[in-house]
């Protein structure tokens, strides 16, 4: 791979490419989501320049550090927040972000549809499921799932596009890429954000949608 993320990101481009072929998928089905969470705007510039135009972060006070100025300098970029999001920053972010693909609680979808309507402005929400139950992330249950996505429709008057997932270190990811689409199906669901750097071309194998790839990009993180 080249020393330049530009280059990187050709690189990856047609990885997805090839993966989408081998699954029998149609070209461009599945979008990526260039991860640019630690990385200054300077870095984030010349990837934009090779006409990158979605983008991942993980903190809003982070991302809110260099957004504004990097949107300024480019049209129509499609921002998604993929880390956990905390009640207090949900004004933030909804003025921010184009989605949010971490809502895996009550109090938190109350608080975006709230802000949302407040705002004016329509998100693409995805609910994050803890595929692995991992008692330190965040998440739904997979046995929570369904009642939860009732909920956010019924009671919380949120359009829900797809579901999340971050499968445990260390795990094989297929069995929880194929348990993420298995909740989507049976609850109508059609996106999906699932597989990063090291496991894309398994999650397009498996459906994704959305693919979160930062390293193989930009390069590693200090």
């Amino acid at each position: 791979m080249s020393d330049h993320a530009a280059d990187r990101l050709k690189d990856v481009q047609a990885q997805i490419a090839r993966a989408e072929a081998a699954a029998g998928r149609p070209a461009g089905s599945a979008t990526l989501i260039a991860v640019s969470k630690t990385f200054p705007a300077t870095d984030i510039a010349p990837v934009i320049a090779a006409g990158q135009k979605v983008f991942g972060e993980n903190r809003v006070q982070e991302a809110m550090g260099k957004w504004p100025q990097l949107r300024d300098q480019s049209d129509n970029i499609d921002l998604h927040l993929i880390g956990p999001l905390q009640t207090n920053k949900v004004k933030d972010a909804v003025a921010l972000f184009d989605a949010i693909h971490s809502i895996d609680r009550d109090r938190l979808a109350a608080r975006v549809a709230t802000e949302m309507q407040a705002q004016g402005r329509q998100l693409k929400l995805f609910i994050q499921v803890n595929t692995g139950e991992e008692d330190q992330k965040a998440g739904i249950l997979p046995g929570d799932a369904d009642g939860f996505i009732g909920r956010c429709r019924d009671e919380h008057s949120l359009q829900i596009a797809g579901l999340m997932c971050l499968p445990p270190a260390g795990d094989m990811p297929a069995p929880h890429f194929a348990l993420l689409a298995k909740i989507a199906r049976r609850n109508g669901l059609e996106e999906l954000s699932m597989g990063m750097s090291a496991d894309f071309e398994s999650a397009i194998h498996q459906g994704a949608t959305l693919v979160r790839v930062g390293s193989a990009i930009f390069g590693p993180r200090g």
